[in-house]
C-alpha cells in the first residue's frame, strides 16, 4: 500500500504560486547546463494535509552523462536519519521500555569509564552527551567495509567524551549510533528492520528506508563526494556504504514519502487512520528540551534549541535555516545537500533534496527556504 498526500494548487492550500516559481526557477538556474553547481535537485512543499506536486530538476547523478532525474528518485538523505532514529527511541518510550532520564549504561553497561556513567539517554537525543561526532578510525573501518555492529560497537567502547556530560550541545552521530544500538537490545530487531517495522510499513510507504537494501539501485541519486573520500569502494555512493544502513546518515527516501513523516508530526503523531506516535511525544521531540538542562548555558540552550532528536530553526546564527522562519520551526539538515523544515504556525513544510555537498554551499539551501518561506500567505 502507497501512501501519498494529496496533490493541490498552490493556492488551494494558502501558498503563492509566483513566489513558488522563484524557488524552482533558482534551483533550475543552479542544476542547468555543464558548470551546474548542483547535479539533482527536488522541492516538494505542503500545506494543511496537501501538497504541491512535487519538482525535479537536473540529473540522476554528478556524471556529465548522467540520464535526467527520475520522478521515483530516492535520495540520500544523510543526516535527516537521525530524527527517524530517535523517533524509533520514542517509541520504546511510549511502550515503556526506555526511560530518557536513566544513564545510557541501565541499557548497555559496558558504555563505561571516563564520566560515561553521567551521560543520560536524553543527552544522546539532545547532542549534549560530549560523545565525538565521528569515531576516530570512522575512515578505516569505511576501507575495510566494516559492518554497521562494528560502528556500534566502536561508539559503546572506543569513544571518549569531550566535555562533562549536559554541560555543552556538541553535535554527536555517535551518540545516534547508540540509540540504534539500545533499539536493537530492547527489541530484538536490527535497526533496520525495527524501523521498517515500526515506522515505514504502518504508514504505508514503501520508498523509504535505513540503507538501500530492497530498492532498485537506478533510483538512488548519486551524491557528490567530499575531499576526503578518496575510496570509490567506501564513499557515499559505494554499494556498501548505501547498503550499511548507518543510523546517523543512511537513510534513502522519495520526496513524497518523507513528506507523509512532516504531516504525521504536524497531525501530533497520527496519519491516514494510524496513531504511530502519542501527541506528548511529538510535542517532546519538536519543543525545546535544552533549557531543561541545569548545567548548560542559559544564552547556548536558547539560541540553538534542540528538541528530541528533531532540531529547532536557530534564528540569528549563522545555523539559522532561513531569515524567514521563527523559532518554533524544527526539522533537520544532511551533509549530502538536504534540508527538510516544518512549521507548527503555519502547518506547513518544505522538503529540499540535492546531491551537492551542503558544507560547500549552504547559502544555497538557505536562499531556497526564504524563497518558499514568503510564498505561505
Amino acid at each position: 500500500m502507497k501512501s501519498f498526500l494529496p496533490h493541490a494548487k498552490p493556492n488551494e492550500i494558502g501558498l503563492d504560486a509566483k513566489q513558488l516559481e522563484v524557488a524552482y526557477d533558482l534551483l533550475e538556474k543552479w542544476t542547468t547546463g555543464k558548470d551546474a553547481a548542483v547535479a539533482s535537485g527536488a522541492i516538494l512543499v505542503g500545506r494543511n494535509g496537501k501538497v504541491v506536486p512535487p519538482r525535479f530538476f537536473g540529473k540522476q547523478s554528478p556524471e556529465a552523462d548522467a540520464p535526467p532525474l527520475r520522478k521515483d528518485a530516492m535520495f540520500l538523505m544523510a543526516s535527516i536519519t537521525k530524527p527517524i532514529t530517535y523517533m524509533g527511541g520514542m517509541l520504546l518510550v511510549e511502550r515503556g521500555l526506555l526511560n530518557l532520564n536513566d544513564p545510557v549504561a541501565r541499557y548497555v553497561p559496558e558504555f563505561k569509564g571516563g564520566d560515561k556513567e553521567l551521560v543520560l539517554v536524553r543527552h544522546l537525543f539532545t547532542h549534549t552527551s560530549g560523545l565525538p561526532d565521528m569515531l576516530p578510525d570512522d575512515l578505516k573501518l569505511r576501507s575495510k567495509q566494516a559492518p554497521l555492529q562494528r560502528f556500534l560497537d566502536g561508539a559503546i567502547k572506543d569513544t571518549e567524551l569531550l566535555f562533562k556530560p549536559g554541560t555543552k550541545i556538541s553535535y554527536q552521530s555517535m551518540g545516534t549510533a547508540i540509540v540504534a544500538e539500545i533499539i536493537q537490545r530492547l527489541s530484538g530487531k536490527s535497526i533496520s528492520e525495527f524501523l521498517k517495522r515500526e515506522i515505514f510499513d504502518p504508514l504505508g510507504l514503501a520508498s523509504i528506508g535505513l540503507g538501500s537494501k530492497g530498492f532498485d539501485r537506478e533510483r538512488l541519486v548519486r551524491v557528490q563526494t567530499p575531499e576526503y573520500q578518496t575510496d570509490a569502494k567506501s564513499n557515499w555512493n559505494s554499494e556498501y556504504w548505501q547498503q550499511l544502513g548507518a543510523p546517523w546518515g543512511g537513510m534513502f527516501s522519495s520526496a513524497e514519502d518523507f513528506a507523509v513523516i512532516c504531516q504525521l508530526l504536524l497531525n501530533k503523531g497520527t496519519w491516514a487512520g494510524v496513531r504511530l506516535l502519542s501527541s506528548a511525544s511529538v510535542r517532546a521531540m519538536t519543543t525545546n528540551r535544552l533549557l531543561e538542562e541545569p548545567a548548560l548555558p542559559e544564552a547556548e540552550a536558547r539560541t540553538k534549541p534542540w528538541g528530541l532528536g528533531w532540531r529547532l530553526n536557530h534564528p540569528a546564527t549563522s545555523e539559522s535555516w532561513g531569515d524567514l522562519l521563527g523559532k518554533e520551526v524544527f526539522g533537520h539538515t544532511g551533509a549530502t545537500g538536504t534540508t527538510v523544515w516544518i512549521d507548527p504556525q503555519t502547518q506547513g513544510f518544505c522538503i529540499l533534496l540535492t546531491n551537492a555537498v551542503r558544507s560547500k554551499a549552504p547559502w544555497r539551501l538557505v536562499h531556497l527556504s526564504n524563497v518558499i518561506a514568503a510564498a505561505f500567505v
